[in-house]
């Protein structure tokens, strides 16, 4: 079992904004404490500025237990937001029992995740390391396992080798307990080297256009020449303008395979069970770079004899020529 590392890497931000609202948090909140000297209210307070504090420290584990070397075979990606579910967290583990069954199936080689929970008791990026020997990294997008017993984020996990880690704010952050985040990595694979994000983007469709434009500007500014993948839970139907615009630079892997095919991704149900609205917010990007990526097949994977997360997995199999 691999020894999991820590660090504080540097975050990009949109503007100093996102900073200095907590600077102004910590400040406030340690006058209130100073003020009142009293016992519940210091761990009150304590608690709004841990959730507030800014995201920067990653988990990783670098190599992998076991190398895949095959040069003949595609590379296998997938995207799944896995669903917090908090406070309730419901069914947690047997959920997650059903992402390793599809990881094995499929022979998942680069697994993006959103929604990935810790609490002070349990570790869903550390479960799953152990019980699938990949190299991987974790950063906390929002919560503070330590404070408040729940935290979520973003996770990249790999069969291969990863290094150069990258972490990018892509929220204004007008409210400081509620971040959309990205985070990248360097895959060193036997096919070549290529960049890997993990992705989460808000729901306002204002806020949402902005953080797709400050996403595909960071990429494009770290990955350079370097070919990438880009996916996760983007919170736009694919007739968005974002989305649109995005696809003109890189490739909607599931709509090149599937150019006529009526698809969704996520399901919004009544609490009775009606459904209410389908769409297609989850997506693979394929960037291309000094070398150019191979689509073999795209699909999303159905739950129904799996119940994963309310998102449909996207998986993608690709070769770098």
């Amino acid at each position: 079992m691999s020894v999991i590392s820590q660090k504080y890497i540097k975050v990009v931000y949109p503007s100093t904004n996102p900073l200095l609202l907590y600077q102004g948090i910590k400040r406030l909140g340690g006058g209130i404490i100073n003020y009142f000297r009293n016992k519940h209210i210091t761990q009150i307070i304590n608690r709004v500025i841990s959730v507030a504090k800014p995201s920067g420290k990653v988990y990783f584990i670098p190599t992998p237990d076991q190398e895949f070397n095959n040069k003949e075979q595609p590379i296998t990606f997938m995207s799944a937001n896995l669903w917090h579910d908090w406070p309730r967290k419901r069914g947690l583990k047997s959920r997650l029992s059903c992402l390793v069954e599809i990881i094995e199936k499929e022979k998942v080689d680069i697994l993006l995740l959103q929604e990935l929970s810790r609490t002070s008791e349990f570790h869903v990026d550390q479960w799953l390391s152990d019980r699938l020997g990949m190299a991987y990294i974790y950063s906390r997008t929002n919560g503070n396992a330590t404070e408040i017993d729940f935290e979520e984020g973003l996770a990249i996990f790999s069969r291969f080798p990863i290094k150069n880690h990258r972490l990018a704010q892509l929220s204004d952050q007008s409210i400081p307990f509620s971040r959309r985040m990205a985070l990248g990595t360097r895959v060193e694979s036997s096919l070549g080297d290529f960049d890997v994000y993990s992705v989460h983007l808000g729901l306002s469709g204002r806020q949402n256009k902005k953080q797709f434009f400050r996403l595909r500007e960071w990429v494009d500014r770290n990955s350079k020449f370097t070919p990438a993948v880009i996916g996760g839970d983007f919170n736009a139907g694919e007739h968005s303008p974002q989305v649109r615009e995005a696809s003109e630079f890189w490739n909607d892997s599931y709509r090149s395979k599937n150019p006529n095919r009526k698809e969704y991704s996520h399901e919004l149900r009544w609490p009775w069970g009606g459904v209410i609205n389908r769409s297609r917010i989850d997506y693979l990007f394929m960037r291309q770079g000094k070398n150019s990526w191979k689509i073999e097949s795209a699909r999303h994977i159905s739950t129904e004899n799996c119940p994963l997360s309310d998102h449909r997995p996207v998986i993608v199999r690709a070769s770098l020529n």
